[in-house]
């Protein structure tokens, strides 16, 4: 049983993950930093927060004194580095964020750690630094990342979280510091903030609000559900090589015209609109995103092979996951709708 300190874990990933800690009874203690901006909801992670076994802590990655207060009182065994600036949008149009937190951010979780490892003498210790399939920017029509594709990133977000994963890796070169990378594919799930396709789709069909697609809505992303990406996390802490990196995807190459429909169709069948007609009448096509890399997909046969893990959830099953959750926990996007997000449209240049 192990002491995880897991950043952003009130985050739509991060919680998830937590989530899956607490229901596989794999942590003696869970110690959750989270800033809390916009995409953190202390509602995510409501059926735990007067477990004593989970400590909230209210703070930011970048201040060093925090990073040391927890290493030096909780003397955790994994750190699961979750917390980031995420939205592709968001970056276009305030990069210097993205920057402080996922490149300064990660130094100083990464710096204070190692420190602390050569004070402490802690052994067996890990730290999982959570990446994006995005630095390695788009791919043609043919091809999959691998993990020795070259970087190529494309966005403020995807550029940061490649300078994220440099740093991940020079500590392991030059420190001799215990970590692993994973870059993922696109996460689907519950408690995913709605400004992003699919839980953006699911809100607005439901509170018969358009549904805008980028450009022809003819993007591959190749699609994970976050449950899977929880266990493949988990195989990387268990069984995985320090040093390596780790591809995770979901085998699910979709492009976002067909996610949306997808998610039409089901909701015509399981809640029908007041008006009788189908959802995808409200399909409106948009001025695409700046930069828009066109296609994703992961060879995660890595992972496979070294680490025995696969996903479990086909996009049929993990869709139909996703949107009886969303349909039973109208209140937690409302509220978010209501108090957080108004869907105003961002990065545009």
């Amino acid at each position: 049983m192990k002491t995880y300190f897991v950043t952003g874990g009130c985050g739509f990933i991060g919680s998830n993950f937590v989530h899956h800690l607490f229901e596989n009874k794999l942590a003696n203690r869970v110690i959750n930093l989270d800033k809390m901006t916009y995409a953190g909801n202390h509602e995510n992670l409501a059926s735990i927060e007067n477990d004593n076994k989970y400590k909230f802590i209210k703070g930011d990655i970048c201040d060093q004194r925090t990073i040391q207060d927890i290493l030096e009182k909780y003397s955790p065994d994994v750190i699961v580095h979750f917390a980031a600036e995420s939205h592709v949008d968001r970056s276009i149009d305030g990069p210097a964020e993205f920057i402080q937190t996922n490149v300064v951010g990660t130094l100083n979780l990464l710096h204070e750690s190692s420190q602390w490892i050569k004070s402490s003498q802690k052994s067996n210790f890990r730290f999982i630094h959570v990446s994006t399939d995005e630095v390695y920017g788009s791919l043609g029509d043919t091809g999959k990342f691998l993990e020795s594709t070259p970087y190529d990133p494309s966005s403020p977000y995807s550029a940061s979280k490649a300078s994220s994963d440099h740093l991940a890796r020079a500590w392991f070169r030059t420190y001799n510091f215990p970590v692993m990378i994973t870059n993922c594919s696109n996460n689907y799930g519950p408690y995913q903030f709605p400004e992003k396709l699919i839980p953006l789709m699911l809100v607005n069909a439901l509170a018969g609000k358009n549904l805008p697609v980028y450009g022809t809505g003819m993007n591959v992303r190749d699609w994970l559900y976050v449950r899977d990406h929880c266990q493949a996390i988990q195989a990387v802490i268990d069984r995985g090589q320090l040093g390596e990196t780790y591809n995770i995807g979901g085998n699910n190459e979709i492009t976002n015209i067909k996610i949306v429909e997808s998610i039409c169709k089901i909701l015509d069948k399981e809640i029908p609109s007041k008006t009788g007609k189908s959802y995808a009448e409200k399909i409106t096509f948009v001025s695409d995103r700046p930069g828009h890399d066109f296609r994703y997909a992961i060879d995660a046969s890595k992972i496979e092979k070294k680490l025995d893990w696969k996903p479990k959830e086909s996009f049929e099953t993990g869709i139909q996951k996703t949107i009886k959750w969303y349909l039973e926990n109208q209140n937690w996007w409302e509220n978010i709708q209501n108090n957080t997000y108004r869907q105003e449209r961002l990065g545009q240049v």
